[in-house]
C-alpha cells in the first residue's frame, strides 16, 4: 500500500502557535489576587466593554425580544434535537448495585458536578449553536448551576441570539465578558458566582490555554486545538459537494486543517479544482480564513484502496470524519478514531455544527485517538460505594491483610485484621504475607 500526497500541507495546526501561556498565567494571577475589580478593568481592555457584567432578567428579556422570530424557532428546533439525544446519552448509564460475593454489595451512583461554566466565543462569530451545545447537555445531566459566559461586542453586549439560546437551553446566569478574565471570573466565583466545578466550550488560544492552566483545579471538557475536517470519499462521491464541504469547514479559521482522502484521483483533481473558486465566492472575512487553512493546513491523499483510506484517517484522528463513499456500513465498523462520524453525503458536519442532535464539542489535534467529544456524561460524576454484612466481608478482609503486608504496607493490614479480631474473636486467621 503506498500514498501519494497531491497536495500537502506548508504547516500544522500547531505552527507558528503563539506563546501565549505566560501572558495567560499572569491574566489569571492578576484576577485570583484582584478579584471583581481586576476581572472590570481586563474586561475594558480586552472586551472594550463596560456595560453590566451578569444580565438582568430584564435585560435577558430585552435581549431575547430583538431576536427575529424565525431565528427563535430555528434556535428552538436545534435545541429540542441537542436535547434528546442528551437524553438518551444520559440513559446510557446508570447506578448500579452488585453484590460482589455473598453479603459485600458494591454500587455505582451517578451524581451532576454542582456548577458548570460554559464559554460560548461570540468574537468574529456569534456562536449560538455553542450555546446550546454547552448549556442543553449541563442541564440535562442535571447540573445545580450553569453560568454562560461569553464576549461582548464593544460598547454593544453578547448578541442577543446567543442571550436567548442560553437563556432557553438553561442558564441560571449569563456573562458578558469574555477571553481569560470570563474563564477565570468562573472559575474563582467572581461576581457572587458559584466556582465552577467544569469549564465547557471552544474558545481562541487565550481561553485554550487558560483552561490547560486551571485543569485540575477545575475539570475541563478538553484541551481544544483549531477545528479540523477530513473528509473520505471514492469514486461515488460528487467532487463539488466535497470541494463545498471542505470550503465550510475551512472557513473556521485561518488554521483549521481540512483534508481529503480518496482513492480516486480523477476525483481528487477536480475537487482542487474547484476549492479556489468555491473560496473566492465566500463573504470577505469567511473567504480569507479559507484560503489561508487551504493554502497552508490542507491536504488532499491518494490511497490504493478504501482500507489504506480508512488506516490513514484514523492516523489523523480528525476531529470531524465525513465518508461520502459506497458500503456507508463497512466504514461505520472499521473506522475507530474520530470525534463525530458523518456518514453519506446526505449529512454533513455543518449540521452536526448547528442543528441535528450530536455535539459539536470534540477533540481536536488527534486527540479523537484517546477520548470522545462533550457530552452528558462529562457533567457526571460516576462514584462508587460499598457495604457489607460482617460475615461477607471476612474473606475480603483475610485477602487485604495478606496482600497488605506483601505490599510492605502494614497500616492497611491492620485495618483488616482488627475488623477480623472484632468479629470473629474465635476464629484464627493466617495473616502473614506468606500465608
Amino acid at each position: 500500500m503506498s500514498r501519494t500526497y497531491l497536495k500537502q500541507a506548508k504547516l500544522t495546526a500547531k505552527s507558528g502557535a503563539s506563546e501565549v501561556h505566560d501572558t495567560v498565567r499572569e491574566i489569571l494571577d492578576d484576577i485570583e489576587a484582584g478579584g471583581d475589580a481586576k476581572a472590570i478593568e481586563y474586561a475594558a481592555k480586552f472586551d472594550q466593554y463596560d456595560g453590566p457584567i451578569l444580565l438582568s432578567e430584564a435585560e435577558i428579556a430585552a435581549a431575547c425580544d430583538l431576536v427575529p422570530e424565525k431565528l427563535k424557532q430555528d434556535i428552538q428546533f436545534a435545541h429540542d434535537n441537542v436535547r434528546r439525544f442528551a437524553e438518551q446519552q444520559r440513559n446510557t448509564i446508570s447506578d448500579v448495585e452488585y453484590e460482589i460475593t455473598p453479603g459485600f454489595i458494591a454500587g455505582q451512583k451517578l451524581i451532576p458536578v454542582d456548577a458548570v461554566g460554559c464559554y460560548v466565543p461570540g468574537g468574529r462569530y456569534s456562536h449560538i449553536a455553542s450555546a446550546i451545545m454547552t448549556v442543553t447537555t449541563a442541564k440535562v445531566a442535571g447540573c445545580g448551576h450553569i453560568t454562560a459566559c461569553s464576549p461582548p461586542r464593544p460598547n454593544e453586549g453578547i448578541a442577543p441570539a446567543i442571550i436567548y439560546a442560553a437563556k432557553l437551553c438553561g442558564a441560571d446566569k449569563i456573562m458578558a465578558m469574555g477571553g481569560v478574565q470570563g474563564v477565570a471570573a468562573m472559575t474563582f466565583g467572581l461576581f457572587g458566582l458559584p466556582k465552577a466545578n467544569i469549564l465547557v466550550g471552544p474558545g481562541n488560544q487565550f481561553v485554550a490555554e487558560a483552561k490547560r492552566i486551571l485543569f485540575g483545579r477545575v475539570g475541563i471538557d478538553m484541551i481544544a486545538g483549531p477545528t479540523d475536517s477530513l473528509i473520505l470519499a471514492d469514486k461515488t462521491a460528487d467532487p463539488f459537494i466535497v470541494a463545498t464541504d471542505l470550503v465550510s469547514q475551512a472557513e473556521h479559521g485561518y488554521n483549521s486543517p481540512v483534508w481529503l482522502i480518496t482513492d480516486d484521483q480523477s476525483l481528487a483533481e477536480k475537487v482542487m479544482e474547484m476549492v479556489p473558486d468555491l473560496i473566492a465566492d465566500l463573504p470577505e472575512t469567511n473567504r480569507d480564513n479559507a484560503a489561508a487553512a487551504w493554502r497552508d493546513y490542507a491536504e488532499v491523499i491518494l490511497c490504493d484502496d478504501r482500507e489504506e483510506m480508512a488506516a490513514c484517517s484514523d492516523e489523523y484522528a480528525p476531529e470531524h470524519l465525513t465518508v461520502q463513499a459506497d458500503d456507508l456500513d463497512w466504514w461505520l465498523g472499521r473506522l475507530s478514531c474520530y470525534g463525530s462520524l458523518f456518514l453519506g453525503e446526505e449529512t454533513t458536519v455543518s449540521y452536526g455544527d448547528k442543528a441535528s442532535g450530536t455535539n459539536h464539542v470534540l477533540p481536536t489535534s488527534r486527540a479523537a485517538s484517546y477520548t470522545g467529544g462533550l457530552s452528558v456524561h462529562k457533567y457526571m460524576k460516576i462514584v462508587t460505594w460499598q457495604r457489607s454484612t460482617r460475615e461477607g466481608a471476612k474473606r475480603i478482609a483475610e485477602a487485604t491483610a495478606r496482600i497488605s503486608r506483601l505490599e510492605g504496607m502494614e497500616g492497611h493490614a491492620r485495618a483488616a485484621d482488627v475488623r477480623l479480631a472484632k468479629y470473629f474473636p474465635d476464629e484464627t486467621f493466617d495473616l502473614t504475607a506468606n500465608g
